[in-house]
């Protein structure tokens, strides 16, 4: 039985800036690396793995891994992205430190059940800082939000659109 999340890993440019970011400006301390000369193939290589800790005691992670093509661009945010709870206070606060910062910042949005606001780290990827709204609780709970109804009607509506539509 699968009991939390461990870590997502993800590429990044550079392992140093990557740390700025998530340790310096988003308080996520640096919790382990790994260096990894060697892949479970026999190639050699020279990869670094960067572990930043959360409060929940999971982690995002990073390779370094010059020797690997990666098209690193700028992440639209329907592609992929980064969620993070914080506490309501935070936005404000992060928002200003943000823009202070020179980083890419928007926000803050309001989406019915959270307010975020959203950065862009420095391999492209957007990471959202988001805080719970009162019925948040309620908002995800698929017994009362017809989630399970709504991803079927999406489906009947999916296979009726002509193909590439």
């Amino acid at each position: 039985m699968i009991k939390k999340l461990h870590h997502n890993a993800y590429r990044c440019r550079d392992s140093e800036q990557t740390r700025a970011f998530y340790e310096d400006f988003l308080g996520l301390p640096l919790a382990g690396t790994l260096e990894i000369g060697e892949t479970k193939t026999g190639r050699r290589t020279a990869v670094l793995h960067t572990f930043y800790r959360l409060d929940d005691g999971s982690y995002l992670a990073f390779f370094e891994a010059p020797d690997m093509p990666f098209e690193f661009k700028a992440q639209h945010d329907f592609d992929l992205h980064i969620a993070l709870e914080v506490d309501p206070p935070v936005l404000e606060a992060k928002l200003a430190d943000g823009r202070a910062r020179g980083i890419e910042t928007r926000g803050i949005s309001d989406h019915g059940f959270i307010r975020s606001i959203y950065f862009r780290d420095p391999n492209g990827y957007v990471i959202e800082l988001t805080a719970k709204l009162p019925g948040h609780d309620r908002a995800m709970d698929p017994e009362v939000n017809g989630a399970r109804a709504t991803l079927d009607r999406w489906q009947a509506a999916r296979a009726r659109r002509p193909a590439g539509a």
